[in-house]
């Protein structure tokens, strides 16, 4: 018989450092289980329905050559608008479909979450484990103070090297998997603090490839392995996978990525990928393996309820001050949700008290994704896109708007 762990239990595993962030976690969770049979959860609006507002929206943008991709919206579990369009490769005339595999880029971060968040189950890592309990080569003032906890929620003031000084250059040199972790490491072991940790906020690509390595480090496998025995496969997630850059050009299944030159065509950028990605970004996936992802998730298969709770919900605030009662508010700002920073995505809570959960990547080489999960109405929404970044931002924007009316 399994024995669930106590809140006590949860928090001792969370760490000092993360235990005044983590109280009440997983009620949020718990909610959304009781009122996802209400009769207002029930309800499917006619504007996301096959040939409503949000159809119409993706098939405007892709007639202006503005979306190229795959979107799935899923109610309980049921597909209620699936719609692909575009070309997964120009060259070769294939063309983007249901089952086209696509690069996740920041997305790829829930999925590290959720790596850790295992670990931290099993007590292999806690959250507030300082990072050179896991990793080694950082002087004391990084492996010392920066924590699982800073990390994940990007408080740890280490930046992004992709940004660092020679990075791209050395970087499209390595062809093998281990060449690509062990010189990123190195790259971020390079890196300053740009604020002691957890007294600012610094998006960090570094602290998430930090993780990557923290989760070899403590489950003995790699990163990549790991990936595919503990989430992918017991997900069911049978097209995703951290594909190389050989990989992805000899596989038709795989949407190549295109950037929009000033002169309007759009260039195939393959070429100027690294050879594998790690845990800031490089997973690639289906639409529907990331509707799998979502429901084995909330269904707690990947994780025991407790945790699940832990991972998800929100633990440090984000975004600008809401406008003062009787002041005019900008567009949209009256529908803004209430943010939060979660481990590996973002929790809003809406003006119904109701919670969403999820997060959205891309990158100016041809990729923009959106995760959206709705677990107080049932609903999962996944975007995914091989045009630039910001592209599938004005679908996701109105697919959150439709399901929280």
């Amino acid at each position: 018989m399994t024995t669930r762990p106590s809140r006590r239990t949860v928090l001792g595993m969370a760490g000092a450092a993360g235990a005044a962030v983590i109280s009440g976690a997983a009620p949020a969770i718990a909610k959304a289980a009781q009122t996802s049979t209400d009769s207002t959860s029930g309800r499917i609006p006619d504007d996301l329905k096959p040939g409503g507002a949000l159809d119409r929206l993706v098939a405007d943008l892709a007639a202006k050559d503005e979306f190229s991709g795959s979107l799935l919206l899923t109610h309980r579990g049921r597909p209620v608008l699936a719609r692909s369009y575009g070309m997964a490769n120009k060259a070769q005339s294939v063309p983007n479909g249901p089952d086209t595999i696509f690069g996740l880029a920041s997305v790829t971060k829930l999925l590290t979450a959720i790596a850790v968040a295992q670990l931290v189950q099993r007590r292999k890592i806690a959250y507030g484990d300082p990072l050179g309990r896991h990793v080694s080569g950082f002087p004391a003032e990084i492996a010392d103070t920066v924590t699982v906890h800073h990390l994940l929620t990007h408080g740890s003031g280490l930046g992004d090297f992709h940004a660092m000084p020679g990075y791209w250059e050395t970087a499209r040199t390595w062809t093998t998997v281990e060449q690509v972790v062990a010189g990123t490491t190195d790259f971020v072991r390079r890196s300053t603090l740009a604020f002691p940790p957890g007294a600012g906020d610094l998006y960090s690509n570094s602290g998430f490839h930090l993780l990557g390595e923290i989760v070899a480090s403590a489950s003995g496998q790699s990163f990549f392995d790991y990936q595919r025995e503990h989430i992918f496969r017991p997900a069911g997630m049978t097209g995703s996978d951290f594909y190389t850059t050989a990989q992805w050009r000899g596989d038709k299944r795989i949407a190549r990525p295109y950037r929009k030159e000033e002169s309007g065509e759009r260039v195939d950028t393959i070429d100027e990928h690294v050879f594998i990605g790690t845990g800031p970004g490089g997973a690639f996936s289906t639409c529907a393996d990331m509707d799998r992802l979502v429901r084995a998730l909330l269904g707690d298969k990947l994780l025991e309820p407790a945790f699940t709770g832990l991972l998800l919900d929100g633990k440090l605030p984000i975004g600008g001050p809401r406008p003062r009662a009787g002041t005019a508010a900008e567009p949209g700002e009256q529908d803004r949700p209430t943010g939060f920073k979660a481990y590996g995505g973002i929790a809003s809570l809406t003006d119904r008290n109701e919670w969403n959960y999820g997060l959205s990547g891309g990158s100016t080489g041809g990729a923009s994704t959106d995760l959206g999960m709705y677990p107080d109405r049932g609903w999962v929404s996944v975007i995914l896109s091989n045009y630039q970044a910001q592209t599938v931002q004005p679908i996701a924007s109105l697919a959150r708007r439709l399901i929280n009316q």
